[in-house]
């Protein structure tokens, strides 16, 4: 048994089309030893054309039995016989290893070749395009392989731990943002756009109905702080009723008219806390102080919980059924953002520009390991397997080059017979 070769197993097989141009190789030789011998027997007393023959078939023999040996030396030794310079492949696989890694880190996982190949790339409209208008089939077989990783991972995790973590990094978030100064903006904005006035007749509205709804308790009022001769007399109802129709006269009067004195106090009142909210330290820390109290209540960290919940019952949905969910609120959301990825050529150079600086950090930060994996990988595998993989991707052109040896030899063997004969 030669030291190199091992039976290949069956999910190892050589590809067909080796299989087939190393027996047409193997025939061929066979066929110009046969050659041999027949013109050999006629070449003395026969015809004179058989020592052309004799000299054809000889030389294409050796030629074919040359680069039979060279290319078997490639992979083992031939006939299992300890020629130096043969299995060169197995007797060199670490070094083939670590060669074919400086090749990856000199020609692609140099910072510098990576930036000026991804310049090249404009990964934006690659999206633009899939979003908008993806191809029939397009990645089905990914985005099915994905969903179902994503489905898996969802539903093994710990859902209370993982709602944990997410509800602590909310909270946490939530409590280093000081949301006072951008209260405070959000507010200013709004009233300079006149998107408050709606809210202000909102609430004079509510005011109103609130006032007619409870118009009893005023009623109540009036009667338990009158004094008994008003209570006496009836004059309490009255007192009431005009209590109540000024109050309702007054809030109409403010609902109807932008330039009502109080709608215009109310008005300054929100411009003077907006001002407060971006301002004043003290409207700020009694902001904070209430942003803080309402984080720690109870209510709103089961609200955080039924968010999380909420959001992981969603993704499980769009995992479990991607298809279905492209065609719905989604599938639309991503075909906008392909649009305006296709008409907002800003925003397209800035993806563009942070995946080249992402790859070329990549790069920077994970050349040398990834150099070292391929080059540890290459070594962990053994001598048959390097040799087994080789020679099924380049063994079907070496099989040629056994062809082409015996035909070459043949017609140079042909060309020195024709010279001798003729000198």
């Amino acid at each position: 048994m030669m030291p190199f070769a091992s039976a290949r197993p069956a999910q190892e097989a050589a590809p067909a089309a080796l299989v087939r141009m190393r027996l047409i190789a193997t025939a061929l030789l066979i066929a110009m030893a046969a050659l041999f011998l027949v013109s050999r027997q006629f070449a003395h007393q026969g015809p004179a054309y058989w020592g052309f023959v004799q000299a054809f078939s000889e030389a294409a023999m050796v030629g074919g039995l040359a680069d039979w040996f060279a290319v078997s030396a490639l992979f083992r030794r031939p006939l299992g016989l300890p020629i130096p310079h043969t299995a060169i492949v197995p007797r060199n696989k670490d070094r083939i290893g670590d060669q074919l890694a400086q090749f990856l880190r000199d020609n692609f996982l140099i910072p510098r070749v990576v930036a000026r190949r991804m310049r090249r790339l404009d990964v934006a409209s690659a999206i633009a395009r899939w979003l908008t208008d993806p191809p029939e089939g397009a990645g089905g077989r990914f985005r099915q392989g994905a969903s179902k990783l994503v489905a898996q991972m969802l539903e093994g995790l710990d859902p209370n731990r993982l709602g944990g973590m997410v509800k602590s990094a909310v909270a946490q978030r939530l409590r280093e943002t000081e949301v006072a100064p951008v209260a405070g903006q959000l507010l200013d904005a709004a009233m300079k756009e006149g998107r408050h006035t709606p809210v202000l007749t909102g609430a004079i509205g509510w005011a109103s109905d609130a006032l007619r709804t409870n118009d009893h308790l005023i009623r109540q009022i009036v009667h338990d702080r009158a004094g008994s001769v008003l209570r006496w007399t009836g004059l309490d109802e009255a007192v009431a009723d005009r209590l109540i129709a000024g109050l309702d006269k007054l809030l109409a009067d403010m609902a109807d008219n932008p330039e009502h004195p109080l709608r215009i106090k109310a008005e300054e009142g929100l411009d003077r806390f907006a001002w407060d909210l971006r301002h004043d330290p003290a409207t700020r820390a009694k902001v904070e102080a209430l942003k803080v109290e309402l984080i720690d209540n109870p209510a709103m960290q089961g609200w955080l919980d039924g968010l999380w919940e909420q959001a992981r019952v969603m993704l499980l949905g769009i995992a479990r059924d991607p298809e279905a969910a492209m065609a719905g609120k989604l599938g639309e959301v991503l075909r906008q953002i392909g649009t305006t990825l296709t008409t907002d050529r800003r925003l397209a150079t800035r993806i563009n520009r942070f995946v080249r600086r992402a790859a070329v950090g990549t790069a920077a930060d994970y050349g040398d390991a990834i150099v070292r994996l391929v080059s540890e990988t290459v070594q962990s595998w053994d001598a048959h397997t390097i040799t087994r993989r080789l020679e099924n991707a380049v063994g079907r052109d070496l099989q040629y080059i056994r062809v082409n040896g015996t035909l070459v030899g043949g017609l140079v063997g042909l060309a020195i017979h024709t010279v001798d004969v003729l000198l």
